[in-house]
């Protein structure tokens, strides 16, 4: 089975940071969509960061641009995002998803993690 694994949410004040971490089994790493989505009470599920494990292409929320950076580490098959200058609208469930085509558009999310709180304050 394909099993995807969140680590890093929490808590933090406005400005901060916070790195989450993806780590994929069961499913071939190198030729992989791999990102996060997120999803606020309320509000609709967005697509935030994303990257194409074969070829290290990026995409991100024009929301996110600039504060969040995304990562991998094939050696352990995990995809990280850094959050910086953290924002309270920032706030919400982020949950990694993985799939094979629709890296540029949101469109990857065959498989789910169970999802991770991230919370920032004002």
């Amino acid at each position: 089975q394909v099993q995807l694994v969140e680590s890093g949410g929490g808590s933090v004040q406005a400005g901060g940071s916070l790195r989450l971490s993806c780590a994929a089994s069961g499913v071939t790493y190198s030729s992989l969509c791999m990102g996060w989505f997120r999803q606020a009470p309320g509000k609709e599920r967005e697509g935030v960061a994303a990257i194409y494990t074969g070829g290290g292409s990026t995409y991100y929320a024009d929301s996110v641009k600039g504060r969040f950076t995304i990562s991998q580490d094939n050696a352990n098959d995990t995809v990280y995002l850094q959050m910086d200058s953290l924002k309270p609208e920032d706030t919400a469930v982020y949950s990694c998803a993985a799939g094979w085509v629709g890296c540029g558009s949101w469109y990857f999310g065959s498989y789910w993690g169970r999802g991770t709180q991230v919370t920032v304050s004002s």
